[in-house]
């Protein structure tokens, strides 16, 4: 007889109308429920061979089982689940981020809780204060300035709460881990080649919140820029959303001696500079070449394919869920860490030579 039609048939049907119970799972495995709960809650200390593993996981799903959460964190402390609070849904660095940050988390056993800032640094200092509360037992979050938050960081370190900061400015002597990407290797692989191609006038379009700090992306850019000696570029401020940088990218395109070169914030930033460009009938990279930085998948799909500086998004994830793992376990350095991760600059279709 088959394992599964064997577990059928092992103890009462499922309880009609009725709340299935961890003791209902382990009649029908054919264990003790203190040997169910162990399996099914994935402890280290489990003596269960694989085949009662089997058994027990089966009869879980056979009946519909789903563990309490409420009583499964008073027994063990945890919860298994970790919170992620981005910046802006509609950012489709963000969505990806969140898919590959979520594989990360999945695959240690935890689940993921999303909370979504919407670019509005209110919502942000409120949903970072609550997210702490609700029933996660650590969070990782994208956060637009670690000094704005400085004094609250400190205060959950000192409780113990795991948080790890996705974050640029404000980064040295944070009170939290923090994984960052280094963009000056990128944005100087990205002007070497404008440059090489024949670019000498650039602009750099700084997408943000109302109150933000930038960080270090146009600075960045601009040290590399003024090193050539003759080159120049401006920096031109913009909302984040794709219509502000679209509407700010035109203004920019109709002037009369307009830049041969935009550099973005953010792919979807550029996106919008490039939705700008064809409207006014400009063509790229014919009249205007374009760069983005975070290297989202989409740049690859894209009628005119962006060029990008690109984030190692999967490192980043994966780092990101180290430093939590370590900080909920126990096992993490007892001082803040910092690691940074290279960007690299990915040419495509939207760059070429001054025409």
């Amino acid at each position: 007889m088959k394992l599964h039609s064997a577990i059928k048939h092992l103890g009462s049907a499922t309880m009609a109308g009725g709340k299935i119970r961890l003791k209902d799972v382990a009649e029908r495995a054919g264990v003790a429920v203190n040997t169910a709960s162990t399996i099914l809650n994935r402890r280290p200390n489990s003596w269960a061979s694989k085949e009662t593993e089997e058994r027990v996981f089966l009869a879980a799903k056979d009946l519909g089982y789903r563990p309490n959460r409420a009583a499964v964190a008073l027994r063990s402390g945890r919860f298994n689940t970790v919170g992620l609070l981005i910046a802006d849904l509609e950012n489709p660095f963000y969505t990806h981020f969140s898919r590959v940050f979520g594989n990360e988390v999945s695959g240690r056993g935890y689940d993921l809780v999303i909370e979504n800032w919407q670019t509005d640094l209110a919502r942000e200092k409120k949903l970072l204060e609550e997210v702490v509360h609700r029933n996660v037992d650590g969070v990782v979050a994208f956060v637009s300035d670690l000094e704005e938050h400085r004094d609250f960081l400190e205060h959950q370190t000192k409780l113990g709460f795991p948080i790890v900061a996705l974050a640029m400015p404000g980064i040295k002597g944070a009170p939290v881990d923090v994984v960052v990407p280094n963009f000056a290797t990128g944005l100087k692989e990205a002007a070497d080649c404008l440059h090489g191609l024949g670019h000498r006038r650039f602009c750099f379009l700084a997408a943000r919140s109302e109150g933000q700090r930038v960080g270090g992306r146009p600075a960045y850019f601009r040290e590399v820029i003024q090193k050539f000696g003759d080159a120049e570029v401006e920096v031109v401020d913009c909302g984040p959303s794709i219509e502000e940088a679209k509407s700010v990218g035109r203004k920019i395109l109709e002037e009369k001696d307009r830049p041969s070169a935009m550099v973005a914030l953010n792919d979807l930033t550029a996106i919008g500079v490039m939705r700008a460009a064809k409207d006014l009938g400009l063509n790229v990279p014919g009249d205007v070449s374009v760069v983005g930085i975070d290297g989202i998948p989409l740049c690859e799909q894209l009628q005119v394919s962006l060029s990008s500086v690109a984030q190692p998004h999967e490192a980043i994830a994966g780092k990101a869920v180290d430093f939590l793992m370590k900080r909920i376990e126990g096992t993490g350095d007892k001082t803040p860490q910092l690691a940074e991760f290279s960007t690299q600059f990915v040419q495509r279709e939207s760059v070429g030579p001054v025409s």
